[in-house]
């Protein structure tokens, strides 16, 4: 395990987060974080993949294609998403919350994204220092778990765009689609994704501490999209905007996973 590697990503990531702060700074428009954090982490994985002299190269080869494909089209979409729009509610909540010390707050809110992005790559350089041969069963897994991954998203990022461009009478929610197994169906693909490394890490079952690593990146992206950054906040916000008809939706709808409620739920 190269620490110099894991030290250089880790700092190039709270400098990367520092320009975004300054970005946000300048354009009062936080909806540019979210697009610098998913190119910063797509290059954070890359440099490990890349720089890294351990494990299995075609393996390292697979890992390279599948990040440079999901950092590709999460930057595309967040960046096209934050040019048309003047705010992201998430943050303006923050930092209006915050005060007087928003700038300082939002750096070092900036900074925990960082730490986050890091942990990631982490989960990354993790799976691809596995030694054992390519492919095997769980290569096959894993990326099938990525290709679905960023085909879920990518369809659940469409609809929703395609139903606030056609705005249908009646309707202020987005239920069609995926929306209707999952009021945000954009983030269990998007945690999907992070649950293909672990399978890359097991692969060949030669060790099990980079597998107990890879892990940290599914874990970690489930607790913050359920519990502190995602979904709390964003339904804090449709709540207040949509009223009744987004507590309908709560009400008929699981907020993660795509799994229909019972009819009397």
């Amino acid at each position: 395990m190269s620490i110099t590697l894991l030290i250089l990503v880790l700092a190039g990531l709270c400098i990367g987060m520092t320009g975004a702060w300054a970005v946000q700074r300048i354009t009062r428009n936080s909806g540019w974080i979210d697009a610098i954090w998913s190119v910063l982490t797509g290059l954070a994985g890359l440099s490990v993949i890349i720089f890294s002299v351990d494990g299995n190269p075609a393996r390292k080869w697979l890992a390279g294609v599948v990040v440079g494909l999901w950092a590709a089209r999460l930057a595309t979409h967040i960046t096209t998403r934050s040019a048309g729009k003047k705010d992201d509610p998430r943050y303006a909540a923050l930092i209006e919350e915050w005060g007087s010390s928003a700038s300082f707050r939002l750096w070092w809110f900036l900074m925990i994204q960082a730490f986050a992005s890091f942990v990631l790559a982490l989960s990354i350089y993790a799976a691809i220092i596995n030694p054992a041969p390519f492919p095997g069963i769980l290569d096959f897994v894993g990326l099938a778990i990525a290709i679905i991954a960023i085909a879920g998203e990518g369809t659940a990022d469409w609809q929703l765009s395609r139903f606030k461009k056609e705005k249908p009478e009646g309707k202020k929610v987005c239920d069609i689609g995926l929306w209707g197994y999952s009021r945000h169906p954009n983030y269990f693909f998007e945690w999907l994704w992070w649950c293909a490394w672990p399978c890359l890490a097991l692969s060949g079952f030669q060790a099990l501490f980079p597998f107990a690593v890879s892990l940290l990146a599914p874990l970690m992206m489930y607790w913050l999209l359920n519990h502190v950054s995602g979904i709390p906040y964003l339904e804090e916000h449709m709540e207040a905007s949509r009223g009744d008809a987004f507590r309908d939706y709560k009400k008929r709808v699981r907020a993660f996973f795509p799994i229909p409620k019972k009819a009397d739920a």
